[in-house]
């Protein structure tokens, strides 16, 4: 993009920390690493309009073709599997599976390239406590019906360290400080918290509830999305410095969007859909080094067989006997005949793909908008050096105050290895200027690395030396933006309808990007098609 150091440092980082990373004299290692993952250029052939002529000798054929290898496709492949369907096949774009919630294997332990923990399920997700029982993942049930998940997978304390003026301090709200007026605020908010996760609708509905399809459709509830969390917020009296920090990094964390971008219903679902009950903690969270890469192993371990890596489809062809699906495989076209079609990519790509779709468009695919992040991995030979012997100690998820970032995740955590070598994932969402997918995909490697690393260094000042490799993935459409009008405007309810012979099934169709709606999804149309 032809920017200095200094310009594009101050677009990532604001302009105080740009000035005093350009006037340090100091020589910097910098270490190895490239651009890894998703292929743009692949994924925008879609965009061309092209016609593709199958060679006859390429025809296959198949009862369900599943499109996508995220969570949701391998979701919907486990269920036909389970259910005795065997005739099936998921053609899937990428060289590896798993979508958001992939992983890579490293020293001493893999590590993930989005998607890292799963919340422990309330009992009444039944399928999901299914999966987790058939990973061996539980011990059983407790008094009250409540899953138990072995403690090994539970994530292991400090669970969270918040960074702040040239200090490390516990948890992630930034209690250190605060005046009179922030505590009480705190307390207010959660008094609101409180009443959202006791209230019930007529029918004896949650407001807000894993899976979303379980919420309450009542209009007390329904009516905060016409606004966003930040007016919400404004309206209950609610402007602490440290809370609107702390919803705002919710936002970000969970939607890659801004406060000012989020539904006010996504802002409240982040803290209430995972309360059992009044005074309870959110549920405890299922983690692992690779992430939620420890799922898409699963999923892999028990249909692995019907995946077709590096098959990019690139039509669907509603026909009277079913559907056709056209790839793109290493150069060369290849076709499938299948009755039925399993649609478990971006519901914004549906027009690009399905032919006829634009002439009489069932759904406004367009209306499904998507952010774009970048995750590094960063290689370390070492442990960052604690600066004051009374800092907080490294966590799993360790969270930079004053940037835009959402600071890292420490992959050797959960196994207990606190010493020596380790991998750190940092997160970046581009939700602070416009244009952001754009400019992502024009930034090299060297860039975005210096970014990360100028981000991390005001924290750890050593990691320059400590860093051996940084390898980056650039996610263009990493998630759906539950944006303020979208999740209650009746545009999911119409996608979530077959088209033809094609079912939709995507976390796009819940309007937020979690495990839990990716398999919901899933689930729901491999149950529409058997």
């Amino acid at each position: 993009m032809n920017l200095s150091r200094r310009e594009l440092l101050t677009a990532f980082l604001g302009a105080p920390l740009a000035s005093v990373a350009c006037r340090s004299s100091a020589a910097r290692q910098f270490p190895e690493g490239e651009i890894v993952g998703q292929s743009a250029t692949i994924g925008h052939v879609l965009r061309e309009n092209r016609t593709f002529e199958v060679p006859p000798d390429n025809w296959d054929s198949r009862k369900v073709v599943i499109v996508g290898a995220g969570i949701a496709g391998l979701s919907a492949a486990w269920k036909l599997k389970r259910e005795g369907v065997n005739d099936f096949a998921v053609v899937e774009l990428e060289k590896e599976a798993g979508g958001t919630s992939s992983s890579g294997r490293g020293e001493p332990v893999g590590y993930p390239w989005a998607a890292h923990y799963l919340p422990v399920p309330f009992q009444e997700n039944g399928e999901l406590v299914t999966l987790l029982e058939e990973m061996n993942l539980t011990e059983g049930r407790g008094s009250e019906g409540q899953v138990l998940v072995k403690e090994q997978y539970l994530c292991r304390d400090p669970e969270e360290r918040v960074f702040y003026k040239g200090r490390w301090y516990d948890g992630l709200y930034l209690h250190v400080g605060e005046s009179q007026e922030d505590i009480r605020q705190l307390a207010e908010f959660q008094n609101h918290i409180e009443k959202w996760v006791n209230w019930r609708d007529e029918s004896g509905k949650r407001a807000f509830v894993v899976p979303s399809a379980n919420c309450s459709t009542d209009v007390e509830a329904t009516s905060l999305d016409k606004i966003s969390f930040a007016e919400w917020l404004s309206q209950n009296g609610l402007n602490s410095e440290r809370l609107i920090w702390y919803c705002d990094y919710a936002c970000r964390d969970d939607y890659g969007l801004k406060l000012e971008q989020t539904s006010a219903w996504a802002g409240l679902f982040y803290f209430c859909s995972r309360v059992q009950k009044s005074g309870d903690e959110s549920q405890p969270f299922i983690t692992f080094p690779e992430g939620n890469g420890r799922f898409v192993n699963h999923f892999l371990s028990r249909v692995g067989e019907h995946v077709r890596r590096s098959w990019m489809a690139v039509s669907l062809v509603p026909t009277e006997k079913g559907v056709e699906i056209i790839c793109l495989n290493n150069g060369a076209l290849r076709g499938i005949r299948a009755e039925r079609v399993i649609f478990a990519s971006p519901i914004f790509t549906a027009p690009y793909l399905i032919r006829g779709f634009r002439d009489d468009a069932p759904f406004a695919a367009t209306e499904f908008h998507h952010n774009a992040w970048f995750v590094a991995n960063m290689f370390l030979k070492d442990r960052p050096k604690q600066r004051f012997p009374k800092d907080f100690p490294m966590a799993w998820d360790n969270v930079l105050y004053e940037s835009p970032s959402l600071g890292y995740v420490t992959a050797t955590h959960q196994k207990g290895i606190d010493y020596g070598p380790t991998i750190l994932t940092y997160y970046y969402p581009m939700c602070h200027e416009e244009g952001g997918r754009t400019k992502l995909f024009n930034y090299e490697w060297r860039d975005l690395a210096d970014v990360c690393l100028t981000d991390m260094a005001r924290a750890h000042p050593d990691i320059y030396d400590l860093t051996t490799r940084i390898d980056i993935m650039r996610w263009g459409h990493a998630m759906i933006s539950p944006r303020p009008n979208f999740i209650h405007s009746g545009i999911r309810e119409k996608a979530m309808k077959p088209y033809r012979n094609i079912h939709f099934a995507h976390t796009d169709l819940s309007g937020i990007a979690l495990f839990e709606e990716a398999f919901y999804h899933g689930l729901r149309a491999a149950g529409e098609v058997i």
